[in-house]
């Protein structure tokens, strides 16, 4: 079995304009860029169901760089809260100075 191939979006792109055009049949198309014919059609669809772009395969380029970001930004939110927990629990601490009205 030989190797998966892999195309570029542009190429995808270009393959799918050649097709759109009309001019010549797909089977022409395919056989002269050396693709199977239904993955022209394949092509087509994924084109027109997102504007143009080619979904990825959904890996990340660089996953830990992603959990670093995240585990700061939960670092900071759940300072965030720590502090506003501090700061509601002295406003409703009963009797104390500096809040009027209250016992």
């Amino acid at each position: 079995m030989g190797q998966r191939r892999r195309f570029t979006p542009e190429f995808k792109r270009h393959a799918v304009q050649l097709l759109n055009a009309g001019q010549r049949p797909a089977a022409e198309i395919a056989r002269e860029l050396g693709v199977p014919r239904n993955r022209l059609y394949k092509w087509q669809q994924e084109v027109t169901a997102h504007g143009g772009a080619f979904p990825g395969s959904g890996r990340q380029a660089h996953p830990a760089a992603e959990i670093a970001r995240l585990k700061r930004e939960l670092a900071r939110v759940t300072e965030e809260r720590e502090i506003l927990k501090k700061v509601i629990s002295k406003d409703l601490a009963p009797g104390e100075r500096g809040h009027p009205g209250r016992a």
